[in-house]
């Protein structure tokens, strides 16, 4: 298995995220003046903190003692506490790992800490409450924090793709080769971390250090729930059997949102970017893909992520453009013909030479590689 794309040690060296990080800061400075702490439970560390200077620190949802709060804010540090009664952490330092955003799946979907997130999100979204507004944006901020400081160094990869895409499909079958393909090849892989052939691409990833035979067995076990619909809980269900029975999968991305709460998030992700606000994570995941995206057929939100690729790609607002591969010519050229658009965009400008369009899954790592140079 390869290690994690970028370890998380690459962070700001203020941000102070687990309490080896506080421990080893405290008695490696012997000051926490200037640093921000990140969702630490510090109600064990009040001796540390009534004899440690706390001064311009900040401290975002650590819980801590009466007496230890009281000395750190009159000293000048900023104290946001935790807020109860939360389903998430809006101040979280890491991203979301499947077991945690489907703990107690034993007893149903529904009450996943996944599925109480979207539930308490559709009861504010509604009521246009500052105070829940405002959670989600942190919460959202905290995420993008954590996957830069995940990603720093690594060569990611996107693959785009609908939710539609069945388990037990030659589709998704071709869609988990190409995601264990660019993982063998040292790519990270990086989806929307939704089902279908999302999740297609993290299972090959998730599936890359092992034999080929692996994949075919998993989707094979995997066709006996072949959708989240009529239940999350069995679809859910197959993909924990699949990385039990291999539990050493290799890392990939997911970015999955809320806003579109009726589809769960996939467990082959190691991963998970989960976000309340949709455009955040639609821009994040695709400015994230500094090797290249390729697109697999898909409905308007596919569509959409093609041009919201091809946009800084034309002004090279993110510097040199990437790599865009669309995959099966006769869906993108009479179906849904957005080849045509995105050639006639590209011409006479640099992305000219960074655009392509396949026939087949399998062509898409050597156009990848051709167009990246």
């Amino acid at each position: 298995m390869q290690t994690s794309p970028a370890h998380a040690a690459h962070h700001d060296d203020r941000e102070i995220e687990t309490l080896e990080d506080f421990d080893a800061t405290v008695s490696a400075r012997g000051t926490l003046s200037g640093h921000r702490v990140q969702a630490v439970d510090l109600t064990d560390r009040t001796r540390e903190l009534l004899t440690t200077d706390t001064s311009d620190a900040v401290f975002l949802g650590c819980p801590m003692r009466p007496d230890a709060e009281a000395k750190v804010r009159a000293e000048g540090a900023l104290v946001f506490p935790p807020v109860p009664g939360l389903p998430f952490d809006p101040y979280r330092g890491h991203l979301y790992r499947a077991e945690e955003l489907f703990a107690g799946l034993d007893q149903g979907y529904e009450r996943t800490p996944d599925a109480l997130a979207y539930a308490w999100f559709q009861t504010t979204k509604a009521d246009g409450d500052i105070w829940a507004s405002m959670l989600r944006a942190v919460h959202d901020d905290s995420i993008s924090d954590a996957l830069d400081e995940l990603l720093r160094g690594a060569r990611v990869v996107g693959v785009m793709g609908g939710h539609a895409m069945a388990r037990g499909t030659a589709a998704y079958a071709g869609a988990a080769r190409l995601g264990r393909e660019l993982s063998r090849s040292g790519l990270t892989v990086a989806t929307g971390g939704g089902p279908g052939a999302m999740e297609a691409a993290n299972l090959g990833a998730y599936t890359a250090p092992y034999e080929d035979e692996v994949l075919e067995e998993a989707c094979r076990l995997l066709g006996g729930a072949p959708s989240f619909t009529p239940s999350i809980t069995e679809w859910a269900r197959a993909a924990f059997e699949v990385r039990t029975r291999w539990p050493k999968g290799n890392h990939s991305i997911g970015i999955p949102t809320w806003f579109y709460g009726h589809e769960p998030p996939n467990p082959f992700a190691s991963h998970i970017a989960k976000y309340f606000a949709n455009a955040t994570r639609e821009d994040g995941l695709l400015a994230r893909c500094n090797a290249g995206v390729v697109f697999l057929p898909g409905a308007a939100g596919t569509v959409q992520e093609i041009f919201d690729n091809a946009t800084p790609n034309y002004y090279e607002s993110r510097g040199e453009p990437t790599p865009m591969v669309l995959v099966d010519r006769a869906h993108w050229t009479e179906r849904l013909p957005a080849w045509p658009l995105l050639q006639s965009l590209a011409r006479e400008r640099s992305m000219e030479s960074r655009i392509a369009l396949v026939d087949r899954i399998e062509e898409a790592p050597d156009a990848l590689k051709r167009l990246g140079g």
